[in-house]
C-alpha cells in the first residue's frame, strides 16, 4: 500500500510525523495484538514486511508467497487503517528516533545528512524542504492525538494505491474490495479539513554545518578529515518531458568515490570520473544525484576533500556545471543513454523495485509507463535537449550544503557568481595590504 503522505505535508503539524509513522508501522492493530503476531502470520507464508517513508510517499510493503494473498491484503489494510498506536509503542518509537538521530550525526557517511541540508537550502521552509527526520524537540510533542489528526487528513482512499507484483490483477482487485473497500479507519472517516496542496517553491540558498569531522572513523584506521560540499540547481518534476534528458545528464555526470575501482558500473567514462577524480587525486568523492518529485526536481553534485582544498574543490564543481551546457560528444551521449537503459532494466528485474515503480507511477499519474516506453524516450534524447535543459537550469539560484571545517568555503555570492560566469571560475580574492 502506497500513500500520498510524507514529510512535505507536515507544514501545519509538528515536523517528524512521517518518521514516527514509519517506525510505528507493523505494530499492534485491531486484529493483531503485537508486532510478533504479525511476523508469525507472515512467517506462515514465508513473508517479510517493511515500511518506508519519503518526502512525498509512505509505503507499507510485504513480500510473501502468492498463496497468502488474502492474508497479506487483510494484514496491510489492518496495518494502514487500524493501528492501535498504544502509549507503550509510541514511547518505544520516541526512544528509537532519538537513537537514530544521534547515530545520524555520528555516521562516517554524511550522505543522508547532506541530502537533508541541500533540500532545506533549495526549498526553504516549504514542501520538500521540510525535514524528513523528526527534530529532537518534537519527539515528546507527537502523541496518538496528533497522529490521528494527521492520519484523518492524509490516509484517505483517494490518496492510496494498492500495488502488487507476481499476482493476477483480478485476484488483487477481489482482495482489495473485500478488505479495503468501505473499511472504517480507527480515527473515523470525518471530513478532511487541512490537506496541504501547496506546490514546491524553489528558493535556493545555503545551509552550513560547522562540524569537527576528525573523529568519525570506525575502528583503528582513521578516515581522513573531510569537508563535504553539495551544490544543486532546480531541474524539473518527473511528470515533465524534460525529466528524461535530466536523467541522461545525471548518468553522463556519474562519478563516485575515489576508492572504488571505476569498473563499468561505476562509470569509468562519466564526466566526474574523467574530469574530476582522474585529474585531482586529492578529491575523495564527486558524485551526481538527481532527486525528482511531482512538482519540482533537484540535480546536485556532492564532493568531498581535505578542508584546506575546499575553495579549489568548489571551483572544480562549478566549472563542471558550466561545462554541462557546452558540447556533448555523440559517443558520450550514446554511452550515457545505454547505461541509463541498462540500469533501468537491471533494476526492474527485482520484484520489490517493480512494485515500487508501479505504485509510485499510479499514485502520481494514475497510469504506468512501461519499461520499453521509457527506453524509447531515452533513445530520443539529443545533445540539443541536454544543452537546453542545462541552460534553463543555470539561470536558477544555486542551493548549497556544506558540512565540516568550512574555514576556506567561498561565500554563497561567490558560488552564485561562478555559476553565472562563462568558465565557472570563482571571483578572485584580492588581499589588501596597507
Amino acid at each position: 500500500v502506497l500513500i500520498n503522505s510524507g514529510s512535505r505535508h507536515e507544514a501545519k503539524y509538528f515536523s517528524g510525523i512521517s518518521h514516527f509513522l514509519e517506525k510505528l508501522a507493523f505494530s499492534s492493530t485491531a486484529q493483531f495484538g503485537s508486532k510478533d503476531e504479525i511476523l508469525l502470520t507472515l512467517e506462515k507464508h514465508g513473508g517479510i514486511c517493511d515500511c518506508q517513508a519519503s518526502r512525498d510517499t509512505i509505503m507499507y510493503a510485504v513480500s510473501a508467497d502468492a498463496k497468502g494473498l488474502d492474508t497479506v491484503v487483510n494484514l496491510l489494510a489492518d496495518v494502514a487503517l487500524q493501528p492501535r498506536l498504544s502509549d507503550e509503542e509510541i514511547e518505544m518509537t520516541r526512544t528509537a528516533i532519538r537513537f537514530e538521530l544521534e547515530d545520524l550525526n555520528m555516521r562516517p557517511d554524511p550522505e543522508p545528512l547532506l541530502t537533508e541540508m541541500i533540500h532545506a537550502a533549495a526549498y526553504r521552509d516549504n514542501t520538500v524542504g521540510l525535514n524528513r527526520f523528526c527534530p529532537v524537540e518534537n519527539t515528546d510533542k507527537i502523541d496518538r492525538e496528533v497522529l490521528h489528526s494527521y492520519l484523518r487528513n492524509y490516509y484517505t482512499p483517494d490518496r492510496m494505491v494498492l500495488a502488487g507484483v507476481g499476482i493476477e490483477h483480478e485476484k488483487l482487485v477481489e482482495c482489495a474490495k473485500k478488505h479495503l473497500l468501505g473499511a472504517e479507519p480507527v480515527w473515523g472517516s470525518g471530513q478532511t479539513k487541512d490537506v496541504d496542496r501547496s506546490v514546491a517553491q524553489y528558493t535556493g540558498g545555503i545551509v552550513k554545518v560547522e562540524k569537527d569531522m576528525s573523529d568519525v572513523s570506525l575502528g583503528p584506521t582513521p578516515i581522513p578529515e573531510l569537508t563535504h560540499i553539495m551544490i544543486g540547481l532546480e531541474s524539473c518534476s518527473f511528470l515533465e518531458e524534460d525529466f528524461i534528458p535530466f536523467a541522461v545528464l545525471n548518468m553522463m555526470m556519474g562519478g563516485g568515490g575515489s576508492f572504488s575501482a571505476g569498473g563499468p558500473g561505476k562509470g569509468m567514462f562519466t564526466r566526474l570520473y574523467l574530469n574530476v577524480l582522474n585529474r585531482h587525486h586529492w578529491m575523495y568523492n564527486a558524485t551526481s544525484y538527481h532527486h525528482s518529485y511531482e512538482d519540482t526536481g533537484l540535480l546536485c553534485i556532492h564532493a568531498s576533500a581535505d578542508p584546506k582544498q575546499v575553495r579549489e574543490m568548489v571551483e572544480i564543481i562549478t566549472r563542471e556545471f558550466i561545462l554541462m551546457a557546452g558540447a556533448v560528444g555523440e559517443v558520450e551521449l550514446e554511452r550515457a543513454k545505454t547505461q541509463l537503459k541498462s540500469m533501468l532494466m537491471m533494476n526492474l528485474e527485482s520484484r520489490p523495485v517493480i512494485f515500487e515503480d508501479v505504485g509510485r507511477q499510479v499514485l502520481a499519474t494514475n497510469t504506468r509507463k512501461l519499461p520499453h516506453e521509457l527506453c524509447a524516450l531515452i533513445s530520443q534524447v539529443k545533445s540539443t535537449d541536454i544543452k537546453r535543459v542545462v541552460t534553463k537550469m543555470l539561470h536558477k539560484k544555486p542551493a548549497v550544503a556544506a558540512l565540516g571545517d568550512l574555514t576556506d568555503l567561498p561565500t554563497y555570492e561567490h558560488i552564485q557568481a561562478a555559476l553565472s560566469s562563462k568558465d565557472g571560475r570563482l571571483p578572485r580574492m584580492y588581499r589588501l595590504f596597507r
